[in-house]
Parts: C-alpha cells; structure tokens; sequence
C-alpha cells in the first residue's frame, strides 16, 4: 500500500525519524551512563542526550521530512512505505555524520 498524499508521507518519515533517533540517543545515553556513573555531574549528562534524541526530529526532522513529502507530493508520485523507513532513518544517519565529523565546527 503506498502512501498518496502528503500528510501520510511526512508523518510515516517524521516517524521513522523521531523513532531511529531516540533509539540511536538512548544507546548513546546508556554507555554515557554507564561510563560516568561515578562522576558528581557527569551522571546527568544522559538526561540531556535523551532530550536531544527527542528535540533533534522534532524540529529538524519535521522540516525535512515535510519537504521531502511536498517533493513527492507535487511531483505526483507515490511513496513506498520501506522509501519513508528509509528516507526516515537517512536523516538520523546524516546527523550522526554531521555530528561524529564536525562538519559545522570548521565552518
């Protein structure tokens, strides 16, 4: 079954976004923790990797999502399910890149 209009294929994308990000953040969370339990603040430090898995798709991850969905949109093609898990899950991979990289930190 694919998905036709444009509210159906952001919202499968921002999905699969929001879903491979906190589950990318909460690994994360766990060997940070699991690494500076001992630490007098270092411990909370997870807390705000957990928070950034969760905020990083809600802002970003919906404006990408909507404009890779008015792409298909108005070009009049339809989306596969598997391209929105893949297109969903591409952007918690360039984050990733961008993040372990640090792209951003040489500009």
């Amino acid at each position: 079954m694919s998905l036709r209009s444009f509210p159906e294929m952001w919202y499968q994308m921002f999905l699969w976004a929001l879903f491979s990000s906190i589950f990318v953040h909460t690994i994360a969370a766990a060997i940070c923790f699991a690494t500076l339990r001992k630490h007098k603040y270092g411990k909370f430090f997870p807390l705000l990797i957990l928070i950034m898995g969760i905020l990083m798709p809600l802002t970003s991850g919906v404006v990408s999502s909507a404009a890779v969905a008015f792409v298909y949109g108005s070009g009049g093609y339809q989306m596969s399910p598997l391209y929105a898990l893949l297109w969903g899950i591409g952007q918690t991979v360039l984050a990733a890149c961008v993040g372990f990289t640090r792209i951003l930190a040489t500009l």
